[in-house]
Parts: structure tokens; C-alpha cells; sequence
């Protein structure tokens, strides 16, 4: 039987960082790239269910605080682990995303391999 690859959603307008996600992450996980919250958000409500978002904190349409509030308000994603990708390393940015319901938080330029590490660690607690 095919392992069957967990499905990493990444939300971030930024070209680069999608290109280097996807080639990192595609190994093990089955990658999705959306440019913002608006186009995941659509996704998402396609019936589409990832196992874990990486999304970016600034992007166009729908921000990272707005899509936080919109993940954590939809009853079927509600529990999807979630990690923020900032590139302030603001306290208050942080706070507020921790308080919206966020998991983690990682401020740009981050180490590919801590961020996996980190979505590795999210998935063990939530049990994907």
C-alpha cells in the first residue's frame, strides 16, 4: 500500500519563499502554495483539508491575522496546525497571532530545517 504524504499548505505572496518551501518540504509532504489567505481561504472551502499551513503574516487581500481568525472560526479546519512566518520580529505581532490562535511563529530569514522541525512537532501533538 502507497504511504500516503501529509499535505502542507503554504500561504505566502513572496515567490521565493513558496519556491524554497515547496523544494524542501516536497520530499516528504504533499505541497499546496496559495499567493494569499484569500486564495487558501477558497481552497480550503473546496472540500481541501491539509495537515498543516505555514502562512506568511503580510500578503495581500487577507492577511495573516485575518486568515488566522478565519481558520480557527471554521468548524472542519479549525484544528489544522498552524505556523506564522513573519518578517518583523515584532513581541506584539507574535502575541497577537499566539492570542488568534496560531501555533507557532518564525521570523524571517528562518532555517528551513527548524522549520521543519517545528510543523514536525505540531503534527506529533495534534496527532494528524
Amino acid at each position: 500500500m502507497p504511504i500516503v504524504k501529509k499535505v502542507l499548505l503554504i500561504v505566502d505572496d513572496e515567490p521565493s519563499i513558496c519556491l524554497i518551501l515547496e523544494h524542501y518540504f516536497s520530499m516528504d509532504y504533499t505541497v499546496v502554495v496559495k499567493p494569499n489567505g484569500l486564495e487558501a481561504m477558497e481552497w480550503l472551502e473546496q472540500g481541501n483539508s491539509p495537515d498543516a499551513i505555514v502562512a506568511d503574516y503580510d500578503m495581500p487581500l487577507m492577511d495573516g491575522p485575518e486568515f488566522i481568525k478565519q481558520i480557527r472560526a471554521s468548524s472542519r479546519h479549525r484544528e489544522v496546525g498552524l505556523i506564522i512566518l513573519s518578517g518583523k520580529d515584532s513581541t506584539a505581532n507574535k502575541i497577537k497571532c499566539l492570542k488568534l490562535g496560531a501555533d507557532d511563529y518564525l521570523v524571517k530569514p528562518f532555517n528551513p530545517e527548524e522549520l521543519s522541525l517545528r510543523i514536525q512537532n505540531m503534527l506529533n501533538r495534534i496527532r494528524v
